[in-house]
């Protein structure tokens, strides 16, 4: 390698070699929510592939690895797996170039109804597929998630609210959902704009960000999708999309459209306190500037007549300054 050792995964030189790509140059690249890195690494032929560095104990990447390899052989577009240690935590994976779908539409806004057609078309074709050999996304999962606003946002916000009714009340709004799941489809859990990467033609989609992969709700990852934390999706695109997605599959309109504001508002509460957790616990502030537009999102999933017991939950134990500002201003 030529790049300088300091800060590079321990035992690199080895792997490398192994996977024959010894002597290739090293590029680190942004790093993400969680605590893995990643590195573009470049052949001296000009040949690229990505290093993903997911040290134990913090991180394991058994499940990418088992998520990649089922996605791949259904017809899916998972970077393939090139070489890989476990239980070092290091993976070379396909390269899929810098086309990323934010970065793509933040140049060519036009080709907006293009690229999410695109990405709705994918998860059509996931869809279609059994469901993969993951867990189940249980109802204990769903209200462990959306806990997670409590835990961290109303901590931060010093608001001493009724934790026992916010569970309560989820779980009596998540339950017809979650009947309605089975037998399921493969949930990606993180399936938007920045992780979602475009190959040659604007409609072919490669998926990253996909270990955390459960079976549930095909609602889930469209949620994902259009109700996204990081890039504004106008009503206009989201209504379209959606109308896509039914056409496709078939589903009954109104079920679909209930279950789909149950799961973006749970999904939502959840990022709000995951944002928060980023901010206080890992240092990384920058995520407080989204949660206004993931607020809006939540706001406007709670005015279904299905969230009716989580809405009230909100009106008693959230007071009405801190959401009409978008959640609220943080001590930074």
């Amino acid at each position: 390698m030529t790049q300088n050792q300091q800060n590079l995964p321990q035992g690199l030189d080895a792997f490398l070699a192994a996977a024959g790509w010894g002597g290739a140059e090293v590029e680190p690249l942004p790093g993400d929510a969680s605590f893995r890195r990643y590195f573009r690494m470049r052949q001296a032929s000009g040949e690229t592939a990505m290093l993903m560095d997911a040290p134990p104990p913090t991180e394991d990447p058994q499940p990418f690895l088992r998520a990649a390899r089922w996605l791949d052989g259904h017809g899916m577009r998972a970077p393939r797996i090139l070489h890989d240690d476990a239980q070092r935590g290091l993976v070379l994976l396909e390269d899929f170039g810098e086309a990323r779908m934010r970065d793509y539409l933040d140049q060519w806004p036009d080709d907006e109804i293009a690229i999410y057609s695109g990405a709705v078309d994918t998860l059509v074709q996931l869809h279609q597929l059994p469901p993969g050999p993951f867990p189940d996304y249980s109802m204990a999962e769903y209200i462990r998630e959306a806990r997670l606003f409590v835990e961290w946002y109303c901590s931060v916000q010093s608001l001493y609210v009724d934790m026992q009714g916010f569970i309560a009340a989820w779980a009596a709004v998540l339950a017809p959902s979650v009947s309605r799941q089975r037998p399921g489809v493969t949930v990606l859990r993180d399936y938007h704009a920045e992780n979602i990467m475009l190959l040659g033609d604007l409609e072919k989609q490669g998926l990253l960000d996909f270990q955390d992969a459960l079976v549930g709700h095909p609602a889930y990852d469209l949620v994902s999708l259009l109700q996204d934390a990081r890039r504004k999706v106008s009503p206009e695109i989201e209504a379209k999309m959606f109308d896509r997605y039914l056409q496709a599959t078939g589903v009954d309109p109104e079920t679909f459209l209930a279950d789909y504001a149950c799961l973006g508002a749970q999904r939502n509460a959840k990022i709000v306190g995951i944002f928060v957790r980023l901010w206080k616990r890992d240092g990384k502030p920058r995520y407080l500037d989204l949660i206004p537009r993931v607020w809006e999102l939540l706001e406007r999933d709670l005015g279904h007549p299905v969230l009716a017991p989580v809405a009230a939950w909100f009106d008693a134990n959230i007071p009405a300054e801190l959401r009409v500002a978008g959640g609220g201003e943080f001590a930074r």
